[in-house]
């Protein structure tokens, strides 16, 4: 009988199975930085930075706003970790290159 954050199958499921699973590689490196990172890590800066705008035209008080702004900084560095940790057990040009590419896109977003 699996566990309760586990399914039929065997694999991890709820939040801390996805982070468990980035972290320790049970993802695929194309998988986390292409879909994980630059897809849906884009897509939550970009909408955490709109509501922050939305919040700084209600005039509401710059460290609210600062707040939404900069509250998924913490899931872009653990993304970037998991791209890295995974990355240099695969090798490779390819992986160098996504390191290489983690790291930029942290900067990014973090700046952005």
């Amino acid at each position: 009988m699996p566990g309760p954050a586990e399914s039929e199958d065997g694999k991890m499921g709820g939040t801390a199975g996805f982070f468990r699973s980035r972290w320790h590689g049970a993802v695929s490196l194309d998988r986390l930085f292409w879909r994980d990172l630059v897809v849906v890590g884009t897509a939550i800066n970009v909408a955490s930075s709109v509501v922050a705008l939305v919040l700084l035209g209600l005039k509401l008080p710059l460290a609210v706003v600062l707040a939404v702004h900069f509250a998924p900084v913490p899931y872009n560095i653990f993304l970037t970790l998991a791209v890295w940790r995974v990355a240099e057990k695969a090798g490779g040009a390819k992986a160098s290159l996504m390191m290489l590419g983690s790291a930029l896109w942290l900067i990014l977003v973090v700046v952005a």
